[in-house]
Formats: structure tokens, sequence, C-alpha cells
């Protein structure tokens, strides 16, 4: 029973003795093989490895994709007129050279990160000052990043990377700057909007005049042609008038009387104080004289 445990025990040192010359480099890493703290050799193909045990050898991976590194900083920077700038930038960057990348940063990227930021903002600083607001804003935009990637090349290689891109992400101007020209945007627009206000109301004055004058030609044409209309009735009632009681002057006197009283007595309330023997009753008085006599 002693002889099987030795045997298990025995097997189990071999199986971690031979697992830990083993190891497996993927395909999306790097592998550094150590010894005794000094870079042994650098693995970049993928697959199953062999090593030495430690202590003698030990292994430390890298990532060999690319990376990106953002501005960590808003700082202004000035343009060659002297107009303050906010520039946000990104880098992207990868492994190029690892026994580089580890001297010069251990293997843990955010040292390379810290190194690496100011040199870029160094970078942009320098091509930004030699260009104007509105080269920045468009014009130029692609010349700066381009020469900003150049400006990197040298510093990449002592760091042990390639730079694969640089981009810039934001141009604005500072804050003071920026509310300054908000605020003219809001003045200049006002103008504007106080400009279309004051033309469109001049524009619905003309309007309303030319709409009250065509008004009043309207009516004034309409009434013309009414009173035209209204002489040639009362002519025409005149003539048949003229005509019917011209044949029986008696009838006519009787109606034109007939039609002061129903102009007279037109409510009960009415009070008239004449003589009976007055003119205005004849037709009210018994008697040939005042009866209409036959129509011819």
């Amino acid at each position: 029973m002693n002889r099987i445990g030795i045997y298990v025990i025995g097997a189990l040192v071999a199986l971690m003795l031979v697992t830990s010359t083993l190891f497996v480099v993927d395909q999306r890493q790097v592998a550094v093989v150590y010894a005794l703290g000094e870079i042994k050799e650098v693995v970049t193909d993928p697959g199953l490895k062999l090593k030495m045990p430690p202590p003698f050898q030990n292994v430390v991976f890298l990532d060999k994709r690319i990376q990106t590194l953002d501005s960590a900083e808003t700082r202004p920077i000035f343009t060659a007129e002297k107009k303050s700038l906010v520039i946000d930038w990104l880098v992207k960057w990868r492994i190029s050279e690892p026994r580089q990348f580890i001297r010069n940063n251990g293997v843990d990227f955010r040292n390379l990160e810290t190194r690496l930021s100011p040199v870029v903002q160094a970078a942009f600083n320098e091509e930004i000052t030699k260009r104007t607001v509105q080269g920045v804003l468009s014009a130029e935009r692609d010349r700066i990043m381009s020469d900003v990637q150049k400006r990197l090349l040298d510093d990449a290689k002592s760091f042990g990377i390639e730079i694969v891109d640089v981009r810039i992400k934001r141009v604005d101007f500072v804050a003071d700057i920026t509310d300054s020209v908000y605020r003219r945007m809001v003045s200049e627009r006002a103008r504007v909007a106080n400009e279309l206000r004051s033309q469109g109301g001049a524009e619905g004055e003309k309007i309303r005049a030319d709409a009250d004058r065509q008004r009043e030609v309207i009516i004034a044409e309409a009434y013309r042609d009414a009173q035209k209309v209204k002489g040639a009735g009362d002519a025409r009632a005149s003539a048949l008038y003229a005509d019917a009681f011209g044949r029986d002057p008696q009838f006519a006197q009787f109606y034109r009387s007939l039609e002061a009283y129903r102009a007279t007595f037109r409510g009960r309330s009415d009070v008239m104080v004449l003589d009976p023997s007055n003119d205005f009753f004849r037709a009210m008085q018994s008697g040939a004289a005042t009866t209409p006599g036959p129509r011819r």
C-alpha cells in the first residue's frame, strides 16, 4: 500500500514537472520567456511550446492586438492667430518589438500610456500652433493627423511599438470662448428674426392696405351700379306713374291722398289738430268731386 502511494505521488510530481515545461501561445499574444530574470526568447508563433520548469524559466504574455490610447487631458492649444482650442485625440498602436517594449515599459500597458500620452500631446501642440482655426477645423485636419503620426515614429520605436493611426476626435473652443461664440450666435439669430418679423409686418400692412383699397373700390363701384339701377327704376316708375295718372287725374289725386294718410297715421299715438275743412281731409269727405271716377 505504501509503495502504491509512492508511485502515485511520483506520477503526480512528474506530471507537474511536465506541465510546467509546456505553455500555449495564443494567436493574439506574444510570449516572452524569461531565464533567471533575463529575456531568453520571444515566441510569436501560436501553438504548444516547451520551456524549462520554474524557477529556471517563466513566461509572460503580451497582447499583440491593436490598442487605443485616448487623450487623458484636454489642455488648450494656441493656433497661429493666438486662438485657444481644445483637441480630443486618439492613437492606435500595437507592439512591434516585445524586447524593447518590456525593457522600456515592463509588461503593464498603463506604463506605456503614461509615457506616450505627453509625447502625443506635444506633437499636437507643435502642429496646431502652425495652423489657423479654419485649418484645424476643416482644411488641414487630415494633414495635421498625418504629420503627428510622422512625428511619433522615432518615439514609437524607442517604446517598442508601432503607431497604426492618429485621429482627432473633437475640436472645440475653450469654455469662455465657446460661451462668447454662443452668445454671439444667439444675438445674430435674434437680429435676423427681428428683421424677418419687421419685413413680415411691413408686408402684412401692405397686403391689408391693398385689401382695404380694393374693398373701397368694390363698394364704390357697387354703389354706383346700384344707383344707376335705382335711377333707371325710379325713372321707369315715374314714367309709369305719369302715364297712369295722366289717364285718370282724379284717381291720381285720390291715390296721393291715401299715400299721405299712410305716411301720417303710422302709429296709434299720432295726434294732429287740423281744420276739418282742410284740403288734407278732402279724400275722406263724401262728394262726387273727391270720389275717383271710372277709369278710362
